[in-house]
């Protein structure tokens, strides 16, 4: 028999005995009162050897005991942090001892009553004058949850990977302030929050391949979202000026440290703004975010320094020069193709705009480690953005860009297309490219070009990536780092 089968049989037969003794082995709820942070906070001046009159009740996971013979230590954990317990011959009833040493274990979750006391060795700690048992573990706490090779396991047992490693849960307590600071940030700003579908009849938004389900009750097809962006438009035609929504997207594609397929990300539309002031925005979110959460606005990502308090901006086809080497407006079609294909760069379209882009991913992304807005990128890459006013190059370009920190796009963003009848050709070759067998074109939105026709205005929209922001404002080197739940293959 395996060791964990065989601590679970041993506690089995503890949880039998206890309910023959009439002990109620799981409890319906305890009284807390007092968290394991509070308590080391207010009594940080209480001297080494020192014990008060004060009481506290709080209640926890046992993580480690330690039986000294006269007297037990227990590491007790609750969501705050771990504070001692002391069990003591002379101090503490037998009864609580007894009960404790015969029917207790790690993992298990407790209720203390006690006063508060330091131990000579400096442990502020709690001196038991009464123990309940809450909850009875069956299965034991891991030995080893650290490192590299159990990193696929602490995704998928994220309930272990939290009781073990409090760092893992600093980090979803600071995505959770990320959010909130977010929120309150653009709430200041007079902007209103909104819901949008998730289940669509018809998506768009992104260029993504979507997730499909059914509507049994209509025997109707629908998608999973891969972007809100035409229904917050709606709402801007609609009267609504300054939007935004938390939004979880799904896109059927590839998994990697960077692509979840379910991920958030928090899209905003202000009317009467283009690009130029999502810029301004993107930049003013990201150092209020990292000003309240962390306190400062130069952090380390992976071993680099990053000012979030300058931010560098170059176009795309500069920085094909500078990076690439190569002057896209002197050369043809067929020569930045033969390029492409000459430096190994992976094609899904021969279209000029398209070469570009993925001439720009290959080339220069890496390069981009201090805070980027690459502006400007090629008509082919959107259905969605205006067309750069007053160019006359060679390549058609819009009023679209994307912010990179530390070699990776964290956002996207538009001045808007508002003219319905370029909109509608535009959907209409999204539809064809779509019948035609490209899975990330989007399908035709009669219902949004409807809207459109009834006038939107002026608009500047962006989206940001949530994960990825949280990545870079906890240095995590993952993805699946801050998700709680990250998609696992199937084992």
């Amino acid at each position: 028999m395996a060791r964990g089968d065989e601590i679970k049989k041993e506690r089995l037969k503890k949880i039998k005995e206890l309910k023959e003794n009439g002990e109620v082995v799981y409890r319906y709820f305890f009284d807390k009162k007092d968290s394991a942070i509070d308590l080391q906070n207010k009594y940080k001046k209480l001297g080494d050897g020192r014990t008060t009159k004060n009481k506290a009740k709080i209640a926890g996971r046992v993580m480690v005991v330690r039986d000294m013979g006269k007297i037990n230590f227990i590491s007790l954990q609750d969501s705050t942090g771990r504070i001692q317990i002391i069990l003591q011959q002379g101090k503490t009833p037998k009864k609580f001892i007894e009960f404790f040493k015969k029917y207790v274990d790690s993992g298990d979750f407790i209720g203390v009553s006690g006063t508060i006391m330091r131990t000579k060795r400096g442990e502020l700690s709690i001196l038991a004058d009464k123990i309940e048992l809450l909850s009875k573990a069956l299965l034991p706490l891991p030995e080893k949850w650290h490192g590299l090779k159990e990193k696929e396991e602490r995704y998928r047992k994220r309930y272990l990977d939290l009781i073990m490693n409090p760092e893992v849960k600093e980090v979803f307590l600071k995505r959770t302030k990320i959010i909130n600071a977010i929120r309150e940030f653009l709430n200041e700003r007079g902007f209103v929050e909104v819901e949008t579908p998730i289940l669509q009849p018809l998506y768009g938004g992104a260029s993504a391949k979507p997730f499909i389900t059914e509507l049994n009750a209509l025997k109707m097809k629908l998608y999973l979202r891969i972007s809100n962006e035409l229904y917050l438009k709606r709402l801007i035609v609609g009267g609504l000026e300054k939007i935004y929504e938390f939004s979880k997207d799904f896109r059927n594609e590839g998994i990697d440290s960077l692509h979840n397929p379910e991920f958030l990300q928090i899209e905003i539309y202000q009317a009467y703004a283009d690009y130029n002031d999502m810029m301004k925005l993107c930049e003013e979110i990201y150092k209020y975010v990292a000003k309240k959460v962390l306190g400062k606005t130069v952090i380390e990502y992976q071993g680099k320094k990053i000012n979030l308090n300058k931010w560098n901006k170059i176009s795309m086809l500069n920085a094909i020069k500078k990076y690439a080497k190569i002057d896209t407006e002197k050369m043809s079609d067929k020569e930045l193709v033969e390029f492409a294909v000459k430096n190994n760069i992976e094609l899904k379209s021969k279209k000029r705009g398209l070469v570009i882009a993925s001439i720009f991913e290959h080339f220069c992304e890496k390069h981009l480690i201090q805070p980027t807005f690459v502006y400007d990128y090629p008509l082919e890459t959107t259905p969605l953005c205006k067309e750069k006013r007053n160019y006359k190059g060679k390549t058609k370009l819009v009023e679209r860009f994307e912010p990179y920190i530390a070699g990776f796009e964290v956002g996207n963003a538009y001045s808007e297309l508002n003219d319905p009848i370029i909109q509608k050709k535009l959907l209409e070759e999204q539809a064809e490219e779509l019948r035609a067998g490209d899975e990330e074109a989007n399908p035709y939105d009669k219902d949004f070009i409807n809207a459109v026709e009834h006038g939107m205005p002026p608009t500047g929209g962006i989206g940001l990536g949530i994960d990825r922001m949280v990545m870079l404002l906890t240095d995590s080197p993952s993805i699946r780092d801050v998700i709680l739940f990250p998609f696992m293959r199937k084992k």
